[in-house]
């Protein structure tokens, strides 16, 4: 009876533990916050930003069935609007081609040195954001960038 009992028990543990996996993540991997990056002199001044989900990250429009798959929205400051791509309302092309790396286009910042918030969003194959809990899954990093200077 004891071990039916602890056996019934290590099972609700681990069905506990597995839904908690459950809900979608995301987090940035590379820059860590606080980094400070040197801009390159390319006129888009790009960096790569590495993010990590437990979601399939595939571009948009490619997941199908699958519940659990969706592509990562970038904006660079999202407070404001001063780093946005012309004719779009974020700073990535992650949407349109998946996976875990991202550009983030500092070029197009109307002060591109100094402090930034990077700032990531979870979506699913129709643009909407992954929510939890009614919030949807995101992520910020605060960065320094500095221009590279000429040699």
């Amino acid at each position: 009876m004891l071990r039916k009992l602890l056996f019934i028990s290590a099972l609700c543990l681990m069905s506990a533990e597995v839904q908690a996996e459950e809900f979608p993540s995301l987090e940035v991997v590379w820059p860590q916050d606080g980094t400070v990056i040197e801009l390159g002199d390319d006129p888009e001044m790009v960096i790569g930003v590495v993010v990590k989900s437990n979601f399939a990250l595939l571009p948009a429009g490619q997941c199908g069935d699958n519940p659990r798959c969706g592509h990562v929205h970038m904006k660079i400051d999202p407070e404001g609007n001063d780093c946005d791509i012309p004719d779009r309302n974020y700073n990535s092309m992650n949407s349109d081609f998946g996976g875990d790396l991202l550009k983030a286009r500092f070029g197009h910042c109307a002060n591109p040195e100094g402090p930034h918030v990077i700032g990531v969003l979870l979506a699913d194959d129709r643009h909407q954001p992954v929510l939890v809990d009614g919030k949807p899954v995101t992520a910020l990093v605060t960065v320094e960038t500095k221009v590279a200077t000429t040699r």
